[in-house]
């Protein structure tokens, strides 16, 4: 499951059996971190997930700030409600890709607005499923 942790909003996106495909499944409006957490726990039982991939706002010179500071704790706070492994992948970037292909299939404002934070979402865990499958490829050459 893929992460894009807002201040108001967590974007939520899962992949298939075969790792291959990242598919937007919903945005979850946050309130406070139980309720969040009590969401983001139905949505993995009921999906049988086996790790979570949270998307890390680095600057865009590659240093932390406290963005990153508050998806950390938020990881961590998580970890003591879940067993499952949980990573991070860099998200620069992610939400801008989001946006862009969301215009380019003529979607409204409104529409955008609605969607756009499990888009990007979708957007990070297609990047892990795409590394995965290349340092997959690598190992069989």
């Amino acid at each position: 499951m893929g992460l894009d942790l807002g201040d108001k909003t967590i974007g939520v996106a899962v992949t298939d059996l075969l790792w291959s495909v990242a598919t937007p499944v919903e945005t979850v409006k946050r309130r406070k971190f139980t309720l969040d957490a009590e969401r983001l726990l139905t949505l993995l039982t009921a999906r049988d997930v086996g790790g979570i991939v949270l998307g890390l706002p680095r600057n865009m010179d590659g240093t932390e700030g406290p963005r990153c500071q508050s998806t950390r704790a938020f990881a961590r706070n998580f970890a003591r409600l879940w067993d499952g492994p949980i990573g991070f992948w860099d998200e620069r970037l992610s939400t801008v890709a989001a946006e862009r292909a969301l215009l380019e299939a003529d979607t409204s404002r409104k529409r955008r607005a609605e969607v756009i934070d499990h888009v990007a979402a979708s957007y990070i865990l297609q990047g892990v499923l795409d590394r995965i499958r290349h340092l997959d490829s690598k190992a069989q050459a």
